[in-house]
């Protein structure tokens, strides 16, 4: 296989994995869910899906690449998803975007924007602009730092624990 070969074949399975994704999101709508989906896939194969079950499950983390991501760990066995990729109907928001860094993924594809998202009523923009614009001080919930002298506490029990698991 040709390197254009192999290529296009990579692209061909976003293409399909990102239906899916589409598929899932227009699904969730149908079920009770918002309109969003996600999966993770990894070695050509897809490994879990996700979509949004944030009013489902009174949960505001349960967005679709949350529980996609979630999901894949269960099914790898492991909290750490080097190898793979999230494919998701929609532009991460900010917490799906650093949920997803934690989580190692390789890659990240998505279909519809942040500004499709707003035009639904899933104005996230907001937020992106906090973190890339606004100081702290003016956000809508205010964020204090107590100091206190036992603040790395837990800290140094984790680095004095010889059978921790790094990450």
């Amino acid at each position: 296989m040709t390197a254009h070969t192999q290529e296009a074949s990579i692209q061909d399975l976003k293409r399909a994995w990102m239906e899916e994704a589409i598929s899932l999101a227009t699904n969730s709508v149908m079920n009770g869910g918002g309109p969003f989906g996600a999966l993770v896939a990894k070695d050509g194969q897809v490994v879990a899906l996700g979509n949004n079950q944030v009013t489902a499950t009174l949960d505001p983390t349960a967005h679709a690449e949350v529980t996609a991501l979630r999901a894949a760990c269960k099914e790898l066995d492991t909290f750490s998803l080097e190898g793979c990729v999230l494919i998701t109907s929609c532009e991460p928001c900010p917490m799906c975007l650093s949920s997803a860094l934690w989580a190692r993924v390789d890659g990240i594809v998505y279909s519809a924007d942040r500004h499709d998202a707003a035009v639904a009523g899933f104005d996230d923009r907001k937020f992106y602009d906090l973190f890339d614009k606004k100081p702290q001080s003016s956000w809508p919930t205010r964020i204090e730092h107590l100091d206190l002298p036992n603040r790395t506490a837990p800290f140094d029990a984790w680095l004095a624990k010889s059978d921790r698991i790094d990450y």
